[in-house]
C-alpha cells in the first residue's frame, strides 16, 4: 500500500531474488506511485521496487519538479527536488533494509529527467539508470564522476516532446562525465512500446553478468 512517509507517498515491494537490485521507479507527468510497478516487474523480475509519487502538482497532475513551459524547467526547483529525492532514497534504504549500492533508477519522461538530475547532482547514489524519453536537465560545471555508472537512454525518433538533438546532448554529457552510455533509438514517439520495454529489459539483464561493463560490484 502507499505510505505517506519519508517525505513521499510511495510504494515499496522488496526483492524476491537474493542480490537483486532495487528499481527506483519514477513516473511521468500525471502518473503516481502505482503506474510503473508493472513496468518494473516486466523489466527485471525479482527486483525490489521503490516507487514514489512526485510532490509537485501541475494542474492537478503529479510531477517531480516544476517547469515553466513544456521543455523549460525551473532550475532552482529541479535542484531542490533532486536533493529531496536523493534523501528519500537514502532513508528508504535504511528503513526497508535494501542495499543502497544496488539502486537502479527507471524513469519515464519527467521521471527520467529527475533521474538524470540525480546522476549529475548525486554521483554514486545510483548503480545504473534506465532513462526513457529523457531530456538534459542542466549542464553542471565541473562534471561529476560517473565512471562507475551505466546509463540506458531509450529514445523515440518521432518524439514530439524531446528533440533528437537534446537526447544526443544528454548522451554526450553523461559520456563526458565518464558513464557507460547506451543510446537506443526506436521508431517511436514519446510513449513506450513493447519493443522499448524488451530492449530495456535486455540491457538490465546484463547487470547480473559479472563480465558486463555495468557491473560495479
Amino acid at each position: 500500500m502507499s505510505e505517506p512517509s519519508l517525505g513521499f507517498i510511495h510504494r515499496y515491494e522488496p526483492a524476491s531474488v537474493a542480490e537483486a537490485p532495487t528499481l527506483l521507479l519514477l513516473h511521468g507527468t500525471g502518473g503516481n506511485e502505482h503506474d510503473l510497478l508493472p513496468l518494473g516487474k516486466a523489466l527485471l523480475a525479482g527486483a525490489g521496487r521503490l516507487s514514489p509519487r512526485g510532490r509537485v502538482l501541475e494542474r492537478g497532475m503529479p510531477r517531480f519538479f516544476r517547469r515553466l513551459a513544456e521543455g523549460v524547467f525551473d532550475p532552482a526547483d529541479l535542484v531542490r527536488r533532486t536533493h529531496e529525492l536523493a534523501a528519500f532514497v537514502e532513508e528508504a534504504a535504511r528503513q526497508y533494509g535494501f542495499d543502497r549500492s544496488r539502486v537502479v533508477a527507471v524513469g519515464f519522461s519527467n521521471g527520467a529527467n529527475i533521474a538524470a538530475s540525480l546522476l549529475l547532482l548525486h554521483p554514486g547514489l545510483l548503480h545504473a539508470a534506465v532513462l526513457l524519453r529523457a531530456m538534459v536537465p542542466f549542464e553542471p560545471d565541473p562534471l561529476p564522476d560517473l565512471r562507475r555508472t551505466a546509463v540506458y537512454l531509450g529514445a523515440g525518433r518521432f518524439d514530439p516532446i524531446v528533440p533528437a538533438e537534446n537526447t544526443a546532448r544528454l548522451a554526450d554529457l553523461l559520456g563526458r562525465a565518464g558513464a557507460t552510455v547506451t543510446l537506443d533509438w526506436r521508431e517511436e514517439g514519446h510513449h513506450l512500446s513493447p519493443t522499448d520495454i524488451s530492449a530495456a529489459a535486455d540491457w538490465l539483464a546484463t547487470l547480473a553478468n559479472p563480465n558486463s561493463p555495468i557491473e560495479t560490484g
